[in-house]
């Protein structure tokens, strides 16, 4: 395409080969460059741009430097909506710059153009309809593409599958790249990787699995050394911990990750980790409630301005829920619980099961004890679908607490029995 741009601009400005080969030039050359039996170095092509009175950039992609200049302007904008938490936005600017024809020269642009738009698809909520895009993004990588990029998009497309209930899939792709990438050694980007596919198999309920590939993670963090390499892997290895009751370990674990990461890290994973560490301390630490309260607020105002996903921020309301219910502030509680519902569905059973479970504590405090017996049963109704593990076990508990202080002894015994088989008693 090059050779036969060359030879249209120069028909268009009526020079002949050899006017537009000299003095530095042979016409000769000139020929070979046209007949698509030679390529030009970027320096030729770079004097012959100017001779031709057009960008490199129109010679090699057929885009003039203006139309080069938007599409670059353009994406830079919709990025920066994703970046800022305008979900909506960047994913209507992502698809406009995607029906633009000159993207379709440019490959490069067009895959970043592709990946930011399946990240705001992503954060707005509609994984389902992130998960084709990725795919695609994923099937037309070549050797060519940097080691990064492939394993982001493979990172996007497990947190799509494992958020939307197919951990199957999930696991499996991420097995996949790190299997065809770990003959090269660990890295940040694989690391990261490896702590998704982490929180697959604790989806799954292997934690057996979940706590040797946690061991084998941190072991290559510190070998590494890097921020990012620490963060990814404790952060992780904080949530095996928690769910195995080892809560003074998930503690230190998630302490560690958070320092690294409000040194070095970008804002949505260091709002999504005080979340986190706050949510840790909530399960182990009920007596340090003011303090979770005060990082948790701070967590949901940053969760707010960034590309955080609907799961992330439900997350964190029901940790605000929790910990206002263990100060007291019923009502508030409530609120935060009732908000969190509002932004889950049917892909996160067990933290819609954890916050029905709040609600019906919030509720039998303030004596509503209907509306306690109904979002204790919607929380059992739950709990079917979701592997057990400690976490789980304790939702029962607290459900079968809440049967039991509203009279509902049947429903109690069941969740008391449930509690047990998730506890493996």
């Amino acid at each position: 395409m090059i050779s036969k741009r060359i030879k249209e601009i120069r028909c268009q400005r009526g020079l002949s080969q050899a006017q537009l080969a000299h003095p530095e030039l042979s016409d000769s050359y000139i020929s070979l460059i046209e007949s698509g039996r030679r390529m030009p170095t970027p320096a030729v092509l770079e004097l012959i741009a100017t001779k031709l009175g057009c960008s490199v950039s129109y010679l090699v992609n057929g885009v003039t430097a203006e139309e080069m200049e938007d599409l670059e302007l353009n994406l830079r904008y919709a990025r920066l909506a994703l970046e800022n938490g305008e979900t909506e936005e960047a994913r209507r600017r992502f698809a406009q710059l995607l029906e633009e024809p000159n993207l379709e020269r440019l490959p490069s642009l067009r895959q970043e153009a592709e990946y930011g738009l399946a990240l705001a698809v992503e954060a707005c909520g509609d994984l389902e309809e992130a998960i084709p895009i990725l795919i695609r993004l994923r099937d037309s990588l070549d050797q060519g593409t940097p080691r990064e990029q492939r394993v982001a998009i493979t990172m996007a497309l497990t947190r799509c599958y494992r958020d939307t209930g197919q951990t199957t899939a999930a696991i499996q792709v991420a097995e996949t790249e790190i299997a065809a990438m770990l003959e090269s050694g660990w890295s940040d980007e694989l690391i990261e990787l490896g702590s998704t596919l982490l929180s697959c198999y604790m989806e799954r309920g292997d934690l057996l699995r979940a706590h040797q590939y946690s061991a084998e993670l941190l072991a290559a963090a510190e070998e590494l050394g890097t921020p990012r390499a620490i963060v990814a892997a404790s952060w992780n290895a904080a949530e095996i911990a928690d769910m195995l009751g080892n809560g003074d370990e998930a503690v230190s674990l998630a302490q560690r990750a958070l320092a690294v990461q409000a040194e070095n890290g970008e804002p949505r994973n260091l709002a999504r980790l005080r979340a986190s560490y706050a949510g840790i301390k909530l399960r182990n630490r009920p007596d340090e409630s003011a303090e979770s309260l005060n990082m948790l607020l701070h967590a949901e105002r940053e969760l707010r301005e960034s590309a955080a996903s609907p799961l992330d921020h439900a997350l964190c309301l029901q940790h605000l829920a929790m910990a206002e219910l263990n100060l007291g502030h019923v009502e508030q509680a409530i609120e935060y619980a009732t908000r969190s519902l509002g932004l889950l569905d049917d892909s996160a059973p067990e933290v819609c099961a954890d916050t029905r479970a709040i609600l019906g504590q919030a509720y039998l405090a303030l004596g509503r004890t209907a509306d306690a017996i109904r979002e204790a049963n919607l929380a059992i109704e739950l709990l079917e679908d979701v592997p057990p593990s400690r976490l789980t076990a304790e939702t029962w508990l607290t459900t079968a607490t809440v049967l039991e202080n509203a009279g509902d002894q049947e429903g109690s015994t069941f969740a008391y029995h449930r509690a047990m088989e998730c506890s493996g008693l």
